[in-house]
């Protein structure tokens, strides 16, 4: 009898869970994108990987591609396309898994992210990079095994772990997990857990993210298999194996690396560090974390245009 109550509470609370989800999926609706350019559609490895376009095609081609995290997407550059769209052609990716890309139920994984970002570039000629957190790697271990060419990189606190070294396999399935995986996914990604990450790592002003903004954040976070990649991240799948000094010495390409002063994960000592092993230009910017671009849009985009 104890087994047979315990076989139905457990069963209530997985479909209670199922049910919230479904509620805020619900009110989360359709995702739109997050930045006021043309969008258009990628094809890869039969998943739709969305990706926005600004500026006359004309001028050389310029790739921004945002960070993994929780809430990643193209919306990061949300403050800068418009002003680097002046005399670039720029093209922005939500990257496999995230924001208005297609997200299948995969065991995403660095090599994953590496293979997309050669593949993406690839479509260009000799484009400028612009390349947040992980993504920096990722652009690094691309134009490092000379499967594609850049013209120049800029990299926003670059790095090579994000999560768990080595990787927490056991903590991926448990987060893919239907039941609770899917419960620990929301808590995660709640409007205060986001406001929490916001202002502990993202941004040293959290007033300079708006209400719109979070409520995108959340949003994009409780669409149709959201949970999957942000449990390799967060699992440390992502993590890169490369040496990031060596691979931006050894690029054909100048090499800038941005970092907020106040950012800690990873910190400025670590930039500094990276800076001189890779023989890059280090660009500070004061009264930032993560997200300089954000924080000092008419400064970074300064710096971006220096660099490239």
């Amino acid at each position: 009898m104890k087994l047979r109550r315990l076989g139905i509470a457990a069963a209530g609370l997985a479909g209670g869970v199922v049910a919230g989800d479904r509620l805020l999926r619900g009110a989360a609706g359709e995702l739109e994108p997050a930045l006021d350019a043309t969008e258009r559609t990628y094809r890869w490895r039969g998943m739709d990987v969305a990706y926005a376009e600004a500026g006359d095609a004309a001028d050389p081609t310029l790739v921004l591609f945002h960070g993994i995290n929780a809430a990643g997407s193209s919306g990061e550059f949300r403050e800068v396309v418009d002003s680097l769209a002046d005399s670039r052609h720029v093209v922005v990716p939500d990257l496999p898994g995230f924001g208005r890309s297609d997200r299948p139920p995969l065991r995403y994984s660095a090599a994953l992210y590496e293979d997309f970002v050669a593949d993406f570039l690839a479509e260009y000629d000799s484009p400028a990079v612009v390349a947040s957190s992980l993504s920096g790697a990722y652009v690094a271990r691309a134009a490092g095994d000379r499967r594609v060419s850049v013209d120049a990189l800029v990299t926003v606190c670059p790095t090579t772990r994000a999560g768990p070294d080595p990787p927490k396999t056991w903590l991926r399935e448990l987060l893919r997990s239907p039941v609770i995986g899917t419960a620990l996914f929301d808590t995660l990604v709640s409007k205060p857990a986001i406001r929490y990450f916001n202002a502990d790592h993202a941004y040293a002003d959290p007033a300079a993210v708006g209400d719109d903004w979070i409520d995108y954040q959340w949003r994009t976070t409780h669409q149709p298999n959201a949970r999957f990649a942000v449990a390799s991240f967060v699992a440390g799948h992502c993590n890169s194996a490369i040496d990031l000094g060596i691979a931006f010495r050894d690029l054909d390409a100048p090499v800038t690396v941005v970092w907020g002063r106040d950012a800690t994960l990873p910190p400025l000592s670590e930039g500094r560090s990276l800076a001189e092993d890779a023989d890059a230009r280090l660009v500070v910017f004061d009264h930032a974390k993560l997200l300089p671009h954000v924080e000092h849009r008419t400064e970074f985009v300064d710096a971006v245009r220096e660099a490239i």
